[in-house]
């Protein structure tokens, strides 16, 4: 069975998912509602936050509110990070992170060995779906079935965003659109089909529920429009 997928994106009036200051205590405030068993980020999303800040670490003075009380199970959700290529090497970093209960990379048969020999060694627990790119709508099934994930959230960029869209596996996408024009180079964006290898990819949507929050950002869910 496949979990709810929902994508979850920050933006600016202008398109932008980077360079302006989103509002990121509101964004995971309304992130938290849904509840989700499992958070998955792409790959890029990953180097992106790693070239902004290399260590990756969270204050020590925060990671206590995160931490589920001792001996209760633990609500945090499971990190699962798409990296067919075999790309993010700051495990250990993440891993540190209090948001999260465990880590979990996907990959695909064409993943460098080297790679998944690296994630074996660092004790990091991988899933091999597909030939060439990871399959993602049995990567989901896989983790509804072994991992208990009922509800994923996904944080990430336009092209894992294209290819999930693509796959036809999203239920909801929710959209964050803050009252700032960034300018620059509208790169990277929410939805990028061109380089997700999805040329002529294009997603009808179906408006559910709009709301102006009090700082004047505009919050819109939509679902898959029927076609």
């Amino acid at each position: 069975m496949l979990p709810k997928v929902i994508l979850h994106i920050a933006t600016s009036l202008d398109g932008r998912i980077t360079g302006f200051p989103a509002d990121l205590e509101l964004y995971y405030t309304l992130a938290a509602q849904w509840n989700p068993d499992a958070i998955l980020f792409g790959s890029e999303t990953v180097l992106a936050a790693a070239r902004d800040n290399p260590a990756l670490e969270v204050p020590p003075e925060h990671e206590e509110m995160f931490r589920p009380p001792h001996g209760l199970p633990d609500p945090r959700p499971l990190l699962v990070i798409a990296d067919s290529r075999g790309r993010v090497r700051c495990w250990d970093a993440i891993r540190k992170w209090p948001y999260m209960r465990d880590v979990l990379a996907l990959c695909s048969s064409s993943t460098p060995q080297e790679y998944r020999d690296f994630l074996r060694d660092g004790k990091i627990a991988a899933m091999v779906t597909g030939d060439d790119h990871i399959d993602v709508r049995t990567a989901l099934d896989m983790l509804n079935r072994d991992y208990g994930v009922n509800t994923i959230r996904v944080d990430s960029g336009g092209t894992l965003n294209s290819v999930l869209l693509q796959a036809g596996v999203v239920d909801e996408v929710s959209v964050l659109i803050h009252p700032f024009l960034a300018g620059g180079i509208p790169d990277p964006t929410m939805f990028d089909p061109h380089k997700a290898g999805f040329m002529d990819l294009q997603v009808p949507l179906q408006l559910l529920k709009s709301e102006v929050l009090g700082t004047g950002i505009l919050w819109l869910r939509y679902s898959m429009k029927k076609t």
